[in-house]
């Protein structure tokens, strides 16, 4: 990936200021980056979040990370389009001087794929953890808008106990501030929502309905008001995951110990996927139906590889039996986390109390409450 005298003249700069610890990377991780952004043009909402890729190696381009399942990963922040989920670009983060400015790894993370160069201007990003006053007033100086939620610890957020809400605050409680063109918004959900925007009013006349409980332990559905920028962050993030969902289907991600080989992998995943995205942006335009994730990625190996592909007629197996198995989604080191769902017969039969289970019917693909003292949704949805 890297020239190999060049990376030896760099391999003699260790434990000095001028040594690049992505070096091995480098050449193929821009490639990929230029082309992301050259075979693509975003539309108007974009979002940054942060990707962990699991990663076995025991020394390179890593970090300690005890929140998290692996002992030892890799941390990249990534732009996407939140229409479609469109990689627009991505940093690979490995000490503190891979962002040069110093105010932050939140604000420089932002900045350094921000870029009005590539860009342009105009654009609505819509953020979590990376939020900040500071950043939201200098992206709207690149005449760039901001939305997102925001740690009420952050300098230069407004504290005030007159307007403070409280856990006795009833659900849809709303205080604000507006300081110029940035707003700051609390609401009361089930917790305490703060966030801030340069883009949206404070309230439209936007409601949802919610499960409130009364003083007498029952529960009743109550309509409540939800800020414009809850209802647009909720809209835009949920969609900003589209790209890490589909790397996670079909990846090449293999176990290896060598950090570059693992990178390497998910360069390869954020390369196809894109080009999947493409292919049914494309598709979709001309009114044709796209082909799947697993049907392109055949496709795409066959033309790499320059053999025919050949058509795959499915055997006839028989009809699954509806047998209720537990809910578990494999990681990409090949290990399974359980999972829990609500159940649809809670949800068809109008409970109040909707349970969250983790068995699922194996032939209906369906969540179901399974060995529930007062219920047996299993049996029911099957009656």
């Amino acid at each position: 990936m890297s020239d190999p005298d060049e990376a030896a003249v760099n391999n003699r700069r260790k434990r000095r200021l001028d040594y690049d610890r992505q070096f091995r990377i480098k050449p193929l991780m821009n490639d990929i980056r230029r082309a992301c952004l050259s075979n693509f043009h975003p539309r108007r909402n974009l979002s940054i979040h942060e990707w962990i890729v699991p990663s076995k190696a025991k020394k390179g381009l890593l970090a300690e990370s005890k929140s998290k399942h692996t002992k030892r990963d890799f941390k990249m922040f990534v732009l996407t389009d939140s229409s479609n989920g469109y990689t627009m670009d991505y940093v690979v983060y490995s000490d503190k001087t891979t962002f040069p400015n110093g105010y932050g790894m939140a604000y420089d993370a932002v900045m350094s794929l921000m870029r009005p160069s590539y860009l342009g201007s105009g654009y609505h990003l819509y953020l979590d953890d990376f939020s900040s006053p500071k950043l939201f007033k200098n992206l709207l100086t690149l005449k760039m808008g901001a939305c997102g939620t925001m740690r009420e610890a952050r300098l230069g957020f407004p504290r005030s106990e007159e307007n403070a809400l409280t856990k006795k605050s009833p659900r849809g409680s709303l205080r604000w501030i507006r300081e110029g063109s940035l707003l700051f918004v609390k609401w009361k959900d089930a917790r305490e929502v703060s966030m801030g925007s340069t883009i949206h009013q404070v309230y439209g006349g936007d409601t949802i309905q919610k499960g409130v409980k009364n003083k007498d332990d029952s529960w009743t559905r109550k309509s409540i008001p939800v800020p414009t920028p809850v209802m647009a962050y909720n809209k835009r993030k949920g969609s900003s995951r589209i790209s890490d969902q589909l790397i996670q289907y079909f990846s090449v991600q293999q176990k290896t110990m060598r950090w570059y080989h693992c990178l390497f992998y998910h360069f390869v995943d954020i390369a196809t996927t894109n080009s999947f995205l493409i292919h049914k942006e494309l598709l979709k335009e001309n009114g044709t139906e796209p082909m799947t994730k697993q049907a392109f990625i055949e496709k795409l190996t066959a033309q790499l590889c320059g053999v025919p592909l050949s058509e795959v007629h499915p055997s006839k197996t028989r009809k699954s039996r509806h047998t209720p198995v537990t809910i578990a989604r494999v990681r990409r080191d090949g290990s399974e986390e359980n999972k829990r769902m609500p159940c649809q017969q809670c949800k068809n039969s109008g409970n109040e109390d909707i349970r969250s289970s983790q068995w699922w019917c194996n032939a209906c693909q369906v969540p179901l409450c399974v060995g529930i003292r007062d219920r047996n949704c299993f049996y029911q949805w099957h009656k």
